[in-house]
């Protein structure tokens, strides 16, 4: 059994990234912790129907997954620049050393949402082995919309891991629409058929029905 925390900067980053993988590690046994960094609680800009919205989707995702936990952070959503790192860096390695992690899943480096980069750099500083030495991977996911919005070829997402969803497909759909504010209809990047669309496309690229894709950032064997 192996212990997996996913890391998502905002709720939905971690559906969008890698539910079928996530649900794939809860059905052959292995334990999967969400890691929300952000919390629009803290934030003047939602109104309170907003914020409570927002905690009863985390809630239903949640019990979806079938996650043996959920721990949400309260880090100012689209306000990661002007936060305390070293802050940030410190609350995620108390997590991975509490829970020993041994896979982690983030968020691409080159994503344009500067939240998704921060992120991504903090959880890279918080899993050095030799103050975590139970984490034995990174993966980072893409997220539709961020990973595939960054025009700057030299740093595009370049995929050399591929997980095998297609029995999980639907359900990552299905979970998908718990976040009514975030899916929209097709042409919008977050709709169920650009989803569905970009899980056949990495399909066909590993010859499966549907897949997710990953950077592989560290393997320890």
């Amino acid at each position: 059994m192996k212990i997996v925390v996913v890391v998502a900067p905002h709720p939905d980053d971690e559906t969008l990234g890698c539910a079928g993988t996530l649900l794939r590690h809860i059905a052959e046994g292995d334990q999967v912790h969400w890691l929300i960094i952000t919390n629009m609680a803290k934030s003047k800009n939602y109104s309170q129907v907003e914020i409570t919205t927002r905690q009863n989707e985390i809630s239903q995702v949640s019990k979806l997954f079938g996650f043996n936990s959920t721990v949400q952070f309260n880090f100012l959503p689209a306000a990661l620049t002007e936060s305390d790192k070293g802050e940030l860096i410190s609350q995620l390695a108390d997590v991975f050393n509490t829970l020993s992690a041994n896979i982690v899943y983030l968020p691409y480096k080159f994503d344009v949402h500067s939240d998704h980069q921060i992120v991504a750099d903090c959880v890279v500083s918080a899993t050095k082995r030799f103050r975590q030495p139970s984490i034995e991977s990174l993966f980072a996911y893409e997220t539709i919309s961020e990973t595939d919005y960054n025009l700057i070829s030299q740093n595009s997402f370049l995929p050399n891991y591929f997980v095998d969803i297609s029995p999980f497909i639907q359900k990552k759909l299905n979970i998908m629409q718990c976040y009514k504010s975030e899916i929209l209809a097709f042409p919008f990047p977050r709709s169920e058929k650009a989803i569905e669309a970009l899980a056949s496309i990495r399909g066909a690229q590993a010859y499966v029905e549907a897949a997710e894709a990953f950077v592989l950032l560290k393997q320890v064997r």
